[in-house]
């Protein structure tokens, strides 16, 4: 199960289409791993890792909003849709036309396992219903259209569903008749138990999980704890867990678990080689928090092939621990179901190589920043055409590549100062 790409339009600020590709080019191949899909006589490879840099309200978040919110689309249509009025859906704000036109989500993904298939799903909403939604499969590289949906499209033409190829073998006119205008095809024929569009349907299910600075710590936080206590491998869970621990230079040297409550405690490393276990909530550092928080849904992520979203990676973790992740997703070994990291950030030692040994390669940077209207742009660092041997971190910070703020040196402070001498004037 493999992301190849997404696209987005009208959405929060994103208004024109916005696309991200995890695709790897043919001359950057880098940390990328092959699909095997071919694609002009060539093996496509998709990237594990690829990390979104810009400013504070640039639209870095939105874009992993518009995953979210494509993922909560087909998880909830069919069920919940119909309980309240309109379609949700966060149309452009800034620009009144834009509650008129359509929000669009698209991605490309790989199924299978020896023999995986490319597919292309996506669709278009308003504000009460689904416009358009389509669902294509490319079995040996040729495309098989399984249905294209249109509303208001002519019966001469073939009404609001057309199913032109013949891959899709599924009760289509059941299905059909069942989808309501607020729900989609995929949500309503996967809930009704059609073998292969379930298939795509526990893709959306199993991936696209998002992990935000700080709103959700204490959900992550059981996440983990319930790995160290109710997983069926939590023999194994509680080993790499302390490997982790241990590993982040934290003091952690094991478990305790309170006999009451069932609650885990961590075990510290004292003088004289004495351990200690610490009330978790109150006397654990943040840092020790958002770790262990962490690590819950990343090994659930690793060990299923999945793809996580992670926004604000470096406000997280430590920029060093934040490179260690880039790079748990990057090795074969201690990723070898191929799952994927796409995150956000500030943290432009993510580029550099002289800390951190830079994690990324070029290929896996791209850049958001807002335009003079307000819009979110998303494109590759590749399209700066940085040289070889230039240095990332340096270029970034002085905005040779864009997703900067544009402040110049002092200038909130000089502001600041102006508004001061105002005010006592």
């Amino acid at each position: 199960m493999v992301l190849l790409r997404f696209r987005v339009a009208n959405h929060r600020s994103i208004r024109d289409e916005c696309e991200l590709s995890l695709i790897a080019p043919a001359d950057q191949q880098g940390a990328a791993r092959e699909t095997g899909l071919r694609y002009k006589d060539s093996t496509l490879s998709a990237l594990p890792v690829v990390g979104i840099f810009g400013a504070n309200a640039s639209g870095k978040t939105n874009f992993l909003s518009a995953l979210r919110d494509m993922r909560s689309a087909v998880r909830t249509s069919f069920a919940d849709w119909a309980k309240s009025p309109g379609v949700p859906r966060q149309p452009f704000k800034l620009d009144p036309a834009c509650a008129d036109e359509t929000t669009l989500f698209e991605v490309d993904l790989m199924l299978g396992g020896r023999n995986p298939t490319r597919y292309t799903y996506g669709f278009e909403l308003s504000g009460d219903r689904v416009e358009a939604e389509w669902l294509h499969a490319y079995p040996g590289g040729e495309r098989d259209v399984w249905f294209d949906r249109e509303a208001g499209r002519a019966e001469s033409e073939g009404g609001e569903f057309v199913f032109e190829g013949t891959g899709f073998t599924g009760r289509r006119d059941d299905f059909v008749a069942l989808t309501r205008p607020d729900a989609l095809f995929l949500s309503t024929a996967a809930t009704l138990n059609d073998p292969q569009l379930s298939a795509l349907h526990r893709w959306f299910l199993n991936n696209l999980w998002l992990v935000t600075p700080g709103a959700d710590i204490e959900a992550r936080t059981d996440w983990t704890q319930r790995l160290l206590t109710e997983s069926q491998r939590k023999a194994e869970y509680r080993e790499r867990l302390v490997q982790l621990l241990a590993a982040a230079d934290l003091g952690v040297t094991g478990f305790d678990f309170d006999r009451d409550t069932g609650a885990v405690r961590l075990t510290h490393q004292g003088p004289g080689g004495n351990e200690a276990p610490l009330d978790f909530l109150s006397e654990e550092s943040f840092g020790t928090h958002a770790w262990f928080a962490f690590l819950g849904p990343m090994l659930s992520v690793l060990d299923n092939g999945a793809a996580l979203l992670v926004d604000e990676l470096d406000s997280s973790l430590h920029p060093t621990l934040a490179a260690e992740v880039v790079r748990l997703f990057q090795d074969p070994g201690s990723n070898p179901n191929g799952a994927q990291l796409i995150f956000t950030t500030h943290d432009a030692t993510l580029l550099g190589s002289a800390v951190l040994d830079r994690p990324l390669g070029r290929e896996q940077v791209w850049l958001a920043s807002k335009n003079k209207s307000g819009e979110t742009e998303l494109y590759p660092l590749s399209a700066a055409h940085p040289g070889d041997d230039e240095d990332l971190e340096r270029g970034y910070l002085r905005g040779r590549y864009g997703g900067v703020p544009r402040v110049t040196t002092g200038k909130i402070a000089r502001e600041l100062s102006w508004q001061e001498a105002k005010a006592t004037a």
